[in-house]
């Protein structure tokens, strides 16, 4: 977890093979899940934005899932007092062994950094995964372990999505194959290569460094079995 101030972030998950684009236009490429009217797509679609009020928060998925992909979207979180608030925005699979990636932003008081969640959920096999985004109501737990509640007479709150744009193999929704679009295939495949540096290697360790507050992998009191697979693997970057 590490806490993060800045207003308007951009994401990039990538892995690896085959191509297909979808452009940030939200009405072909999302579908309202939960939360009524308080979820609206805007300005013919470049704009989605995700309200929470004391009844109800909301979210979405993408139409399409995908089996390799690289998704890139912006997004705004609740400005100013956001207590108890989180916004998420994160890949996961169907069923009982499903896998997921999660990125959590946990509200804070006005002029305060969020908190970054970052979960790894891997229960199955490189299966496909949606795309979800959501805001909702965590005041029990979200800020200061559940010391600080969400102030309903600031609601609701908002939070705002654009410049969805997936790169990928997608499902084919007919036989469960996987096709590809793409409007510039010279850019669809450039993302396949692409990876940290030395120096932007060095950037994240600087961050986990100053800003990380907790990471499993150093949780030897939780797993006194030793440490999990992944984090043998990466020895933390």
């Amino acid at each position: 977890m590490a806490p993060v101030s800045a207003m308007l972030l951009p994401f990039m998950l990538v892995t690896h093979l085959l191509l297909a684009t979808s452009a940030a236009n939200f009405y072909q490429n999302v579908d309202m899940t939960w939360g009524g009217k308080r979820g609206k797509i805007l300005n013919g679609g470049q704009l989605l934005t995700l309200s929470l009020d004391k009844a109800s928060g909301s979210g979405f998925q993408s139409k399409n899932e995908y089996l390799f992909a690289r998704i890139d979207i912006q997004l705004k979180l609740v400005p100013d007092n956001s207590v108890g608030t989180v916004t998420t925005f994160y890949l996961s699979s169907q069923g009982l062994r499903h896998d997921e990636i999660d990125f959590e932003f946990l509200g804070n008081s006005s002029g305060n950094p969020y908190t970054v969640h970052t979960n790894v959920l891997p229960k199955g096999k490189s299966q496909p995964m949606r795309m979800y985004s959501s805001l909702w109501n965590a005041d029990d737990w979200a800020t200061q372990g559940g010391r600080m509640k969400a102030d309903w007479t600031k609601a609701p709150f908002t939070a705002s999505d654009r410049n969805f744009n997936a790169n990928g193999c997608v499902k084919s929704s007919a036989e469960s194959m996987y096709g590809s679009t793409s409007t510039n295939s010279l850019n669809a495949q450039a993302w396949q290569t692409q990876e940290l540096d030395s120096a932007g290697r060095n950037r994240l360790r600087w961050v986990q460094r100053k800003f990380m507050i907790y990471n499993y992998c150093t949780d030897l009191k939780r797993f006194p079995q030793g440490l999990l697979a992944e984090c043998r693997r990466s020895r933390f970057l």
